[in-house]
């Protein structure tokens, strides 16, 4: 009797749980003003900015500090900022009375082995010596940092957050029900999985920002395809399966980079 009652409390305070979660994540719908697109996301940008400053300096120590080649870190300022003027004349184009409320940074990291790069919440956008110094144009190089300013102003970050909120919540309550470690396991390895095919979708909606941002700014989007290669490269054929990966494999980008460079700008860029 004793056992039934403890089943009992146990799947209220679970279904509390998972209520209390699923409201949360599908309460937070807003429009993104940029991008037009619907999306669950909790924070403000105001929020998500003083994330980004606030781990910016444990991602760089993380990657051996800022590189101090001066001359390379102007060059990558110099891009990101006429990337992100061709996104503010793009909008202004558009009619869109909304200017980016992101304040970007752009750090090129010491880090000599990892080949990477990567934005956090809010604008601060970091690429590694390592990756840098691979590019072999500064067309690749905004190829790079146009997909970084894609993750920004798409919010992916923030998305990430609400999204493992509610997974977390949903694995909490997995947990509560189950009575053991290996319940609240299982649905962690499920909410993993549930959050990997999300990261797979946000690298392809950044792939076709960077060749948005690439061509208003003057830039070759093409170039792109180069940038796949020396990701090709770099993985030495040991990349994970896809659909265990956060990132499609270079490849198949490379084919979606050719079709989005056909549908949004026809004939314009032959391959």
């Amino acid at each position: 009797m004793n056992n039934m009652n403890g089943i009992k409390v146990r799947l209220v305070i679970a279904v509390v749980i998972a209520l209390f979660s699923l409201v949360s994540y599908f309460g937070s719908g807003s429009e993104n003003p940029i991008t037009g697109q619907m999306q669950r996301v909790s924070m403000s940008p105001n929020q998500e900015i003083t994330l980004g400053v606030q781990a910016a300096p444990e991602m760089a120590r993380q990657h051996g500090g800022l590189h101090p080649d001066q001359k390379a870190q102007d060059l990558l300022d110099q891009v990101g900022i006429k990337l992100l003027s061709a996104l503010k004349e793009y909008m202004r184009e558009r009619s869109l009375n909304v200017a980016s409320p992101y304040k970007f940074e752009f750090h090129l990291l010491a880090d000599e082995k990892a080949i990477n790069a990567f934005a956090l919440p809010g604008g601060q956008v970091f690429i590694t010596a390592a990756l840098f110094k691979k590019l072999k144009s500064e067309d690749q190089l905004a190829g790079v940092i146009g997909h970084e300013i894609g993750h920004v102003v798409a919010r992916h970050g923030a998305q990430r957050v609400s999204q493992q909120k509610l997974t977390q919540g949903l694995v909490g309550a997995a947990g509560v029900l189950g009575g053991t470690q290996e319940s609240a396991r299982m649905a962690m390895m499920v909410a993993n999985v549930v959050n990997m095919k999300y990261g797979r979708g946000d690298e392809l909606e950044s792939d076709r920002w960077g060749i948005r941002l690439c061509h208003w700014a003057g830039y070759d989007p093409r170039a792109m395809l180069g940038v796949m290669d020396v990701l090709d490269a770099a993985s030495g054929g040991r990349a994970p399966p896809e659909m265990m990966s956060t990132h499609p494999k270079p490849a198949n980008r490379k084919e979606y980079i050719r079709r989005v460079l056909e549908e949004e700008f026809p004939g314009k860029y032959p391959i």
